[in-house]
């Protein structure tokens, strides 16, 4: 098999160097190829001139799809009007009756396809659109109809958090997004579908910011796949993911497992890359409200973290250290990158890594004498009744880093709020050190706990350090 495939992707490349040409890269189809012949032999033939003004997208697919043909570009990037076929017989003529026998198939498949491409354009776009009503898009949620409409309204919602993004413009791309799924081309190569939608619009004369939204909208469609970085795409594309992962969580049809049969994990990462690669500062809770699920908007989120977790390990991001961001109902993922970074820096270096350790013995011992008493001691701290100078050099470091820590936070400084955070080092490690918590003196045992929960809360402001690991 290998040597199969070694020798089409040659001699196919040799063919079309001849030619002036390169041939178009395809590594799942020459894989496919290399497995349907046992002798191969590689062939070029021409695609009549006539077909050549259809859209490239439509041939390469017709010839892909249906007859297994590898296409070619010219030196611009342009297709060629040459196709790569692989024979599986050595014949006596060099091939010449097997060429022309492939040119007049595909000269069939190709009359078909701008048959459709013809038929399809004596239609407008906009006025395809009533007929999404006879599509059901799931049973429970009900047709394509209404859900560009849920999609109309919640991409112009998003569009106000996107810089650029003319409303009307988003308005009109979500309405035609799914209107080319009624065209014979896209019934014929459902793959073209959102491709055909941008050529049809521009046929009807469309914004060609409407007409690239109708094209990008289904995308990004995996990890590898173009992310939409124009403001129109970048709204219509956020609001078709964002409302089908709401629309299935409304009716409790979550992925369970390995069971993902309607792409959720897909969209909820292609909402992630949308909002990430392209820094937009969406509020996601609000926007999952907005969309109807005010009820799952929670749930839902926690789900994205999940996926978020997925998204950053290749970037080599502990989990823990997003839980412990999340923990906080941070719900916008620019924000939470930023600070998840900061965190990253500071739980790495010394005074992290001690105040951290000291974090947890606070906690831990709260935790134990919360039970044992059955009540917290969140209440304020009784500075005149601070004996020690450790205890009281603490209060004072806490009030001083909380103050810090909030500008910090209000600006969004993220490595200041740490940096505030890790003067706190000395003053707890003197703390611990000097400061004996469960005295008998109810009253200063009472006050020492109270302490220890201020050092809880006001590292909390920054992240939930419980969450972290180690």
């Amino acid at each position: 098999p290998a040597d199969r495939r070694e020798k089409i992707k040659t001699d196919a490349e040799a063919l079309a160097t001849v030619a002036g040409l390169t041939v178009n890269a395809d590594d799942a189809l020459l894989g496919e190829v290399a497995g349907l012949v046992e002798w191969p032999v590689v062939l070029m033939g021409v695609i009549d001139d006539a077909f050549m003004a259809v859209p490239p997208e439509v041939l390469i697919a017709a010839m892909r799809g249906h007859q297994k043909y590898f296409s070619c570009l010219n030196t611009d990037g342009t297709l060629a009007n040459r196709f790569i076929v692989v024979s599986n017989m050595d014949a006596p003529d060099g091939g010449a009756a097997i060429i022309a026998g492939n040119e007049r198939v595909l000269r069939a498949r190709l009359s078909d396809a701008k048959f459709f491409w013809d038929q399809d354009r004596k239609a407008s776009l906009s006025s395809r659109a009533p007929k999404l009503q006879s599509i059901v898009f799931h049973a429970k949620i009900g047709t394509l109809d209404e859900k560009v409409d849920r999609m109309q309204a919640l991409a112009v919602e998003i569009s106000a958090a996107i810089p650029g993004a003319d409303k009307d413009q988003v308005r009109s791309a979500a309405r035609l997004a799914k209107a080319d799924l009624t065209t014979a081309m896209v019934a014929e190569l459902p793959e073209l579908q959102g491709l055909m939608g941008r050529y049809y619009a521009l046929n009807d004369g469309e914004n060609e910011a409407v007409a690239d939204a109708i094209a990008d909208h289904y995308s990004p469609v995996g990890p590898n796949d173009m992310c939409p970085s124009k403001p129109v795409s970048i709204a219509v594309a956020l609001a078709d993911k964002i409302d089908t992962l709401v629309a299935f969580w409304t009716i409790d049809e979550k992925p369970t497992g390995s069971k993902d049969p309607f792409a959720l994990r897909r969209a909820a990462l292609g909402v992630i890359r949308l909002v990430i690669e392209n820094k937009l500062r969406l509020p996601l809770l609000d926007i999952f409200a907005g969309a109807g699920g005010k009820d799952i908007a929670a749930d839902l989120l926690a789900f994205f973290v999940d996926r978020l977790k997925v998204h950053l390990k290749e970037r080599g991001v502990r989990h823990d250290l997003i839980d412990a961001v999340f923990a906080l109902g941070e719900d916008d993922l620019v924000r939470a990158g930023d600070r998840i970074a900061a965190l990253a820096e500071f739980v790495a270096s010394d005074d992290g890594g001690n105040l951290l350790i000291a974090y947890k013995r606070a906690a831990n011992i709260l935790k134990i004498e919360e039970k044992k008493d059955a009540r917290t001691y969140d209440g304020g701290v009784a500075e005149n009744e601070l004996v020690e100078a450790a205890e009281k050099v603490l209060f004072r470091a806490l009030g001083t880093t909380e103050d810090t820590c909030q500008a910090a936070l209000a600006e969004e400084n993220f490595a200041a709020a740490m940096t505030a955070l890790a003067a706190l080092r000395a003053p707890v490690d003197g703390f611990f050190d000097d400061v004996t918590v469960n005295c008998d003196d109810a009253a200063l045992r009472e006050n020492r706990l109270k302490l220890l929960n201020r050092i809880r809360v006001v590292m909390e402001r920054v992240a939930d350090f419980s969450k972290i690991e180690g």
